[in-house]
């Protein structure tokens, strides 16, 4: 059997050579692996401290599962890192340095799902008002943020957008989301008027050949980066509170769709969900909001304080 160590640095070479990943990932495998072999070499099954892969047990895994979550990691960052042993006891067993994988049987404990974070319609309206400017910057993030909270668009979305991408006459977008699957979407009247004025002064920034919707001062299609910096200075000059961000106007959205409509399956198809569950989570937001008005608002809603005169 391979040393510990060895048999670690020929799965790195394994994962950038064979598979390509990148440097981030590889660093990621890296970390969540030598956090597995220091919990392994103090353990009791290592007395010497010196890791053998193959006696590994699950439940030496499940321990170590338990003994991260104490730490305070998350279950998604738990779900990662038993992703990465199952990929590396996958790798030894395919080179024949052991029989099993003992992280094929062990579960990640369930975190409990965060509510997003939306703006409630006053702290859009605030946000989203703007003088008239001819400064094509201005113009332009006016348009970037009224279309994703008009159309509920992912950051990634708005940013491959394209100027055929629009249809004037039907006041209609065409966008290709997650897996490549496109869909058709109306655009509210403030974001038509918005557009018009970026398009007004798109060619004073825009390169002759670029077909970007929305480009960057040097002409070419912005980055999202770019969006979200933007994005967060304009909330910080209208002092919206809470940070403001792309997916927080898509949250926004949804939101408020769903808190007006009550149809899910419409808000599903809105927002480019595959599976309606994901879009459930508006549901809890919405009924957050019903709960916020019946306590101001039913009488009988707070516990009364009861009069004991005996």
């Amino acid at each position: 059997m391979k040393t510990a160590d060895a048999a670690l640095d020929g799965f790195y070479l394994y994962l950038g050579s064979e598979r390509q990943l990148s440097r981030h990932t590889l660093s990621n495998y890296r970390r969540d692996l030598t956090r597995l072999q220091e919990y392994l070499q103090h353990s009791t099954l290592f007395p010497d401290g010196k890791v053998n892969w193959a006696k590994v047990e699950t439940k030496q895994i499940r321990n170590f599962v338990g003994w991260v979550h104490r730490e305070g990691l998350s279950g998604k960052s738990i779900q990662r890192l038993l992703s990465a042993i199952r990929s590396f006891y996958k790798y030894l067993h395919r080179e024949g340095l052991v029989h099993q994988n003992p992280a094929l049987g062990v579960q990640a404990p369930k975190s409990p799902r965060k509510l997003p974070q939306t703006l409630d319609v006053d702290q859009l309206n605030q946000l989203l008002e703007s003088e008239a400017t001819d400064d094509p910057l201005e113009c332009r993030d006016q348009a970037m943020m009224e279309l994703i909270y008009s159309s509920g668009l992912r950051l990634s979305e708005l940013v491959s957008l394209d100027l055929h991408s629009i249809d004037w006459q039907d006041a209609s977008l065409r966008v290709v989301g997650k897996g490549s699957k496109e869909r058709l979407l109306p655009i509210g009247g403030k974001a038509m008027q918005a557009i018009d004025c970026w398009l007004n002064l798109r060619d004073s920034l825009a390169r002759p050949e670029e077909m970007a919707l929305f480009v960057s001062k040097r002409g070419t299609r912005i980055s999202t980066r770019s969006v979200q910096l933007r994005i967060d200075r304009r909330g910080k000059m209208q002092h919206t509170q809470g940070k403001v961000y792309p997916h927080r106007l898509r949250h926004s959205f949804a939101s408020h769709m769903l808190e007006s409509s009550g149809d899910l399956r419409a808000v599903q198809e809105l927002l480019g969900h595959s599976d309606i569950s994901t879009t459930q989570i508006y549901t809890h937001l919405d009924f957050r909001h019903l709960m916020d008005v019946y306590e101001k608002a039913h009488p009988r809603a707070h516990k009364q304080t009861e009069n004991n005169d005996d």
